[in-house]
């Protein structure tokens, strides 16, 4: 598996356990419990790791025709 498969994965992934968070956020706030002030943080990392992928994909077209340009 390549770089670019693996960084795709790997954004899949967080976008799963980036979701899961706020779901569970959304049903203790739900059921009336208010969640200790740590939990809405939580969603924070995988969001931070998700900015970083998707720019990272973004930026590979773009990347690709700078490339073949410079040939």
């Amino acid at each position: 598996m390549n770089w670019n498969a693996w960084i795709r994965q790997i954004h899949r992934w967080l976008s799963i356990t980036f979701t899961a968070i706020v779901i569970g956020i959304f049903i203790a706030l739900g059921v009336g419990e208010k969640p200790a002030a740590w939990v809405y943080f939580l969603p924070l990392f995988p969001l931070a790791l998700l900015v970083l992928t998707g720019l990272y994909m973004f930026v590979l077209p773009y990347s690709a025709k700078w490339r073949m340009g410079r040939q």
